[in-house]
């Protein structure tokens, strides 16, 4: 597919991702107060909406990072899910929150899920941008979450398609149609 010669439609403007983000910044504020919480992010596509989510968020944060992989360049989960780059802390006593970009068949979310919580968290808990519950493969409901969006191909706002596009400051779906 030549994405820059299909129609991208916005799902999720800037403004509105601002919003919903401070939104979830207070709501987990409330919720972690008086804890010890780390955030997890999932790289590489989460990278975005969690440096915004945890400005957001006003009390103290520690932040680690974790590489999987399930996609490779295509637009569907393999479901194969690898741990390419692991936590470096000690997770033992933490309240765990682990960030993603978007939650779709949930294999990812779910394995990730489950390896963390060998470690010994206090709690673990998710929160993503986008969940796509109908493309559901993996009993999981996320914690938190920003949108619930259709089915469709979504990329912007640190979503890849063949790893470019994250920088686009808004969530866009890519059509059939094109331009």
């Amino acid at each position: 597919m030549d994405i820059d010669k299909k129609v991208w439609e916005v799902l999720c403007s800037e403004e509105q991702l601002k919003t919903r983000i401070q939104e979830l910044g207070k709501e987990l504020s409330r919720d972690y107060a008086g804890k010890k919480l780390m955030v997890v992010s999932l790289l590489k596509g989460s990278f975005i909406f969690c440096a915004d989510l945890v400005r957001e968020i006003d009390v103290p944060v520690r932040i680690e990072f974790m590489t999987t992989s399930s996609y490779g360049h295509g637009e569907q989960s393999t479901g194969r899910v690898q741990i390419v780059n692991d936590v470096k802390s000690d997770l033992e006593g933490f309240d765990v929150l682990v960030v993603d970009d978007i939650t779709d068949s949930a294999h990812t979310m779910s394995h990730v899920m489950k390896h963390l919580a060998a470690k010994n968290p206090a709690s673990i808990k998710c929160c993503v941008l986008l969940d796509k519950p109908s493309r559901r493969e993996v009993e999981l409901v996320p914690d938190y979450c920003g949108f619930t969006i259709e089915d469709k191909f979504v990329v912007g706002y640190g979503l890849n398609y063949g790893d470019y596009y994250r920088n686009i400051p808004y969530v866009f779906a890519v059509t059939d149609q094109d331009r």
